[in-house]
């Protein structure tokens, strides 16, 4: 491993740990941590503070998962390491959206972020994951189990489109992070008590 591979993971995991929806929120005047379902994501900042600023916090979520690694890409060396470090990379963005050194290590889910990750890594395994996400929340009327659904088919579209052992790893690795970021959902899910977005209540 080499200096540059480090620096790269530092820089993946500060620009994942830069909390967008809070500081959106506190620009509003407000903190988003402290309302609705207390979540720096996007989800939460469009329901506590609108639907302009939860684009604007989604937007920012996902480049910031995209960015970092599509710049590990530019700068690592091009070996036999290259997809591993890249998707470590990947993985370091996502960690730092989940447990930022900026709050304390109390972040987000990482859905966002990790939807930017998966977009360098391939796109077409996105739209594919797009359309099951809304399909299931449509379905459903839960944005959770929506992201839990796409989160858990990625890393086999990845795959099966040609990424490599050690991209789905990664990526791997990230959704099963998710996953246990929405343990309560799953738990809320199981009862019957998770809320529908239609309802602008759920988490």
């Amino acid at each position: 491993m080499t200096i540059t591979f480090f620096a790269a993971l530092l820089f993946s995991y500060l620009a994942g740990a830069v909390p967008f929806g809070l500081l959106f929120s506190r620009m509003a005047g407000k903190d988003v941590r402290e309302e609705g379902s207390g979540n720096i994501g996007a989800t939460n900042v469009n329901r506590v503070l609108g639907k302009k600023l939860g684009f604007l916090t989604l937007v920012c979520d996902v480049a910031k998962g995209f960015i970092p690694v599509f710049a590990a890409s530019l700068i690592l060396p091009m070996n036999e390491n290259w997809e591993l470090f890249v998707g470590l990379c990947g993985l370091a963005t996502v960690l730092g959206h989940m447990f930022p050194v900026y709050l304390g290590f109390k972040g987000g889910k990482g859905v966002a972020t990790a939807l930017g990750v998966f977009l360098f890594f391939s796109p077409w395994a996105i739209v594919i994951a797009l359309a099951v996400f809304i399909a299931v929340v449509m379905s459903s009327g839960f944005v959770s189990a929506g992201s839990l659904a796409a989160s858990g088919l990625i890393p086999f579209l990845i795959l099966f489109l040609g990424g490599s052992s050690s991209t789905f790893f990664c990526v791997a690795v990230i959704s099963i992070l998710i996953w246990i970021k929405h343990s309560s959902n799953i738990r809320r899910l199981r009862r019957g008590e998770e809320k529908s977005w239609k309802t602008k209540d759920s988490t």
